[in-house]
């Protein structure tokens, strides 16, 4: 591809940026990698190939729009003129800061990317959002080719991610523009009012978001086809969401691409569901690096569910359904519940130590039952039981590492529990109570007012508490054991 003149190299834009390598080009632009002949750096230069009335236009819209916006998860603008190399042709260019690494559309093209990798990336560009949200900027065109993935280091522990190309932005509430008769945005990926022609407002960025997340995760366009398919299935149906996708995903998805405008979440929602995926991603990372918990398996492989109650040397893998697994798990919560009549001063002592080392009023030491979940401690909240619903411990249950949620209210994986609604809690965090064969009987927890973060330490501590409130029950279900036998 050329420039508007001759080939890359041959022009100098404002006696100053020398383009020398072509990065991509679009319907509108092309962009080049640049030399910065005054500063001695690399830049991205875009160029606007357009002439029409209505393209030019669009580089004057996305330079007014560049102008008012300063983000880390933005590529910035540095600088702006038009070429007059050609006096009769001449062309608007825009300056930016040259990003080390690949769009996310190339990125996908090896393969989907990881849970980790996905809420990491998200997150910077919920925020990203937000902020442009924040000036009245809708983007109107979140899709992967616009995603740059940053590269600041040879691994990708922390991939960070900038959005670009503000080429068709708008104010909120404009309407949505047609350009030579057809919607302007990307058909893949556009909202469903932006496809009926509708005022556009941040939740059509939100659903476009959702999309490319969702893309992410199963390298697969959510609405592939031709444009006109893709936009009129759409309109037909919500997105189909693997339910093989990690816990909190298939939730945070569904609210962000529903096909009603008023019925996603807010995008400072989003952030809060994103940064509760990052740090649940962060203490899998930490679980997969320390040695697993043994997990004891007998040596007769045929035992059937009830068989569990008399049989100790049993683990969760010998059941291959959710259902008996489940079955499975309530003849252990059962046998241990025996020991209800004991006295539990050092699981008390524990839950305290949880409560002080990580700054909440309440502690909690649950049993997850069919239809009910009891405490065995309730430092802090005078509550005995509640109705068992999906979120919060029934869900922490789940889950090899602690379920951390750091504002009840805004996450949609947890706004109708009852535990915080009754409690006026808003922030949870649980790690699971697992049995040597593998079974999470209920939860250590912590509860506060305040919404909160958590830290990976603080993850740990937790995870570390719950083992000695287990190492507790273990102990004195050896001894019952053993007082039945001697």
């Amino acid at each position: 591809m050329d420039t508007p003149t001759s080939g890359p190299g041959s022009i100098l834009l404002r006696e100053r940026y020398r383009p020398t390598e072509l990065i991509a080009r679009g319907g509108m632009a092309s962009v080049f990698r640049a030399r910065d002949e005054q500063l001695d750096r690399d830049v991205a230069v875009k160029i606007f190939q357009a002439t029409a009335p209505g393209q030019i236009e669009v580089g004057k819209q996305e330079l007014k729009v560049l102008a008012s916006l300063t983000h880390h998860a933005l590529v910035p603008l540095l600088d702006a003129g038009v070429d007059h190399s050609t006096p009769d042709d001449p062309h608007i260019f825009l300056v930016m800061e040259y990003v080390q690494g690949t769009d996310l559309r190339r990125k996908l093209l090896e393969g989907p990317l990881s849970p980790r990798q996905v809420a990491y990336f998200g997150f910077d560009l919920a925020e990203g959002l937000e902020y442009i949200h924040s000036r009245d900027v809708v983007h109107r065109d979140v899709k992967p080719a616009n995603v740059l993935l940053v590269e600041y280091s040879d691994d990708d522990v922390r991939p960070r991610a900038k959005l670009t190309d503000f080429g068709i932005a708008v104010f909120s509430g404009a309407q949505e523009a047609i350009i030579n008769g057809r919607t302007v945005g990307t058909a893949a990926y556009l909202s469903p009012e932006q496809a009926r022609g509708e005022p556009v407002t941040p939740a059509s960025d939100v659903y476009s978001l959702g999309l490319v997340l969702l893309e992410a995760l199963t390298g697969e366009l959510a609405f592939p086809g031709q444009p006109l398919e893709s936009v009129s299935e759409r309109l037909a149906r919500d997105p189909r969401i693997p339910d093989t996708l990690p816990f909190g995903w298939d939730v945070l998805l569904s609210a962000m691409t529903a096909r009603e405008p008023a019925d996603r979440p807010r995008v400072r929602d989003v952030i809060v569901s994103l940064r509760s995926l990052v740090v649940e991603e962060l203490g899998k990372h930490r679980a997969a690096n320390t040695q697993p918990m043994p997990v004891v398996v007998s040596s007769a492989t045929q035992l059937t569910v009830p068989a569990i109650l008399t049989t100790e040397q049993v683990s969760v893998s010998q059941f291959p359904t959710a259902e008996e697994r489940e079955e499975a798990r309530l003849a252990a919560v059962k046998r241990y519940g025996s020991l209800d009549g004991v006295a539990d001063s050092t699981i008390e002592r524990v839950a305290g130590l949880a409560a002080r080392l990580l700054g909440t009023p309440v502690a909690l030491v649950s049993s997850v039952e069919r239809d009910v979940i009891r405490f065995r401690t309730n430092l802090g909240l005078d509550l005995d039981e509640v109705p068992r619903q999906p979120g919060l411990c029934s869900t922490a249950i789940e889950r090899s590492t602690p379920l951390v949620i750091e504002d009840t209210h805004l996450d949609p994986r947890s706004r109708d529990n009852q535990l915080t609604l009754d409690s006026g809690m808003r922030f949870y965090a649980g790690a699971p109570l697992r049995t040597r064969e593998g079974f999470a009987l209920g939860t250590l927890c912590v509860l506060d007012a305040t919404p909160r973060t958590f830290s990976a330490d603080d993850i740990a501590t937790l995870e570390d508490l719950a083992a000695l409130v287990m190492n507790d029950l273990e102990l004195r279900l050896d001894a019952q054991l053993a007082g039945r036998t001697g």
